[in-house]
């Protein structure tokens, strides 16, 4: 008898796919959403403290800063990265904000390099290369929350250890054995067979 091979069905593949693919342009979304609420938090608190409330530009832009971050942070940890690990809330806050202050410094030098390098005073120009940084900080944040701050959660099986399978014999009929023995006799009463016992004439 031929041996049973199951192959995977390609349906089983696409809908794969399609469940990861789904679930990664929802997290983009989510990304976007909270770097938005985060971005109007920042610029109303800013012009909350510094238009209205007399504080210190540097003052209100660093607290300003904070609170977006913060909830950026949370926002990030509740939605949009949630179906990852978010179990250690001190390491992910302490890698969130030193790749905050990292984009953050990446932007400046940006803005610098263009401003006294390149000698440009054009306030186009200058809003061109905020707007770049702006994307290019966005990609770099999105890519090292994923590697770093919210990893993706470990699968059981692979923590745990994965069990071998059955072997190649497993899914052969007993008379079809691998090794080419016969399989032993089966008694009918499912105990040890009893020799036949012939009677002298």
């Amino acid at each position: 008898m031929p041996r049973i091979v199951r192959v995977p069905s390609p349906r089983g593949g696409s809908a794969l796919i399609g469940r990861r693919a789904r679930r990664r342009l929802k997290e983009l979304g989510a990304f976007g959403v909270v770097g938005a609420i985060a971005f109007v938090v920042d610029i109303s608190l800013f012009q909350l403290l510094y238009g209205h409330l007399d504080v210190g530009a540097v003052t209100a832009k660093t607290l300003a800063t904070l609170v977006s971050m913060s909830v950026a942070f949370l926002g990030h940890r509740n939605w949009a990265f949630a179906h990852r690990d978010t179990s250690t809330i001190r390491r992910s806050f302490s890698l969130f904000t030193l790749i905050n202050v990292g984009t953050l410094v990446l932007g400046a030098a940006i803005i610098w390099f263009v401003r006294y390098p390149l000698d440009q005073e054009s306030l186009l120009v200058i809003q061109s290369a905020n707007i770049a940084s702006i994307g290019l900080n966005s990609v770099l944040r999105y890519l090292a929350y994923r590697r770093w701050v919210f990893p993706a959660v470990p699968r059981p099986e692979a923590a745990a250890g994965t069990e071998p399978g059955p072997g190649p014999d497993a899914m052969l009929p007993p008379a079809a054995l691998s090794d080419g023995t016969p399989p032993p006799p089966a008694s009918a009463g499912g105990g040890d067979a009893v020799p036949a016992v012939t009677r002298a004439v």
